[in-house]
């Protein structure tokens, strides 16, 4: 069994998530919140010296964080990123148009980082999350100019970039002009896909058959992504519509659900939004019997570690350049 270690000296601020056998961490603030979680997970301590023992260059991943629940959302990330054996460097942003109201301001001066602090860097790899503002239109969200410089940027400065949820609508529309859809009733619950392009890197070793959360109140139409040449339809879902979108290559990853979510992510969002009498149903293959009394099931988890793994490996390390300042501009 492939277990995750952390490594950090005491003088040292930044601590490295690290796997058995393998010799790669992923290395974020030890302070962060993220890391006494993952730690109290079974992850072991070792020295710092001996993570960074290889001569290798880590992948520098930048994280793009817009969801409220910035703690949470952190810890999520870093916990599917961290479970590879690829060496990762990684790194919080967030966007300066807007001050979280559910994350202190002594967190996010601590952990996170402007655009204007990054814009001048280089990044293997970015991952831009979901956002709770999809009913609006994109030109309404506060930080939609600055999302879309970001976006921008990506095209020189990032190798790949994995759009996640209303991430991936953002970029579907800034990139190729495609339009989200409102749905009649919001997508919410667990939903089983099939991988639907069979030759993608992005989805080897998958099941025939496997689940992804969902949580949204629009989607994208199906026809509106066959126009684009430059866009491949990988994996599906009868029920919850296209999941994964890619370009040619992974310079662009597209993912309409939440793979990265926690067992517990779905019946807090049911509970607050039930507690404060929003319409809201409970969600779909997710409680026992759908009883919200028991203990929802998790069958999601190796799919969303395999999912990660895969893009990291397959779109990020194998192809991403060595120095990394020669990442090339998309045409």
């Amino acid at each position: 069994m492939v277990r995750t270690v952390l490594c950090f000296e005491k003088t040292d601020l930044d601590l490295l998530l690290f796997i058995k056998g393998e010799n790669m961490p992923i290395k974020i603030p030890k302070e962060l919140p993220a890391a006494k979680t993952l730690q109290d997970e079974n992850i072991f301590i070792m020295t710092k010296e001996r993570a960074t023992s290889q001569d290798i260059r880590p992948l520098h991943i930048l994280l793009l964080n817009l969801m409220p629940t910035k703690i949470a959302t952190e810890t999520q990330f870093a916990r599917l990123l961290g479970n590879t054996a690829i060496q990762i460097e990684l790194d919080l942003l967030a966007v300066s148009s807007h001050i979280p109201k559910n994350t202190s301001l002594e967190h996010m001066i601590s952990f996170y980082r402007s655009f204007d602090e990054v814009k001048s860097s280089y990044y293997d790899g970015l991952v831009i999350t979901g956002a709770p503002v999809e009913q609006l239109c994109f030109e309404e969200v506060v930080y939609w100019d600055e999302l879309c410089e970001i976006m921008e940027w990506s095209k020189s400065h990032v190798h790949s970039t994995l759009h996640v949820c209303w991430g991936a609508q953002a970029g579907l529309y800034y990139h190729y002009g495609i339009p989200k859809e409102q749905l009649k009733e919001k997508l919410f619950g667990v939903y089983p896909h099939r991988v639907v392009h069979k030759g993608s890197i992005l989805f080897r070793g998958f099941d025939d058959e496997f689940f992804i959360p969902h949580s949204r109140h629009t989607t994208i139409g199906r026809e509106r992504v066959k126009e684009i040449r430059e866009l491949k339809i990988l994996a599906e879902s009868e029920r919850a519509g296209i999941y994964a979108i890619a370009t040619h290559g992974g310079r662009q990853v597209f993912l309409t659900g939440h793979a990265e979510y926690d067992p517990g992510t779905l019946r807090d969002e049911y509970l607050r939004d039930a507690k404060a009498g929003k319409p809201i149903h409970v969600p779909e293959n997710y409680f026992p019997e759908d009883d919200t009394n028991r203990a929802p099931r998790c069958i999601w988890r190796s799919s969303a570690n395999l999912l990660f793994a895969n893009w990291l490996n397959y779109y990020v390390y194998q192809a991403t350049p060595y120095e990394i300042n020669r990442i090339e501009r998309i045409e």
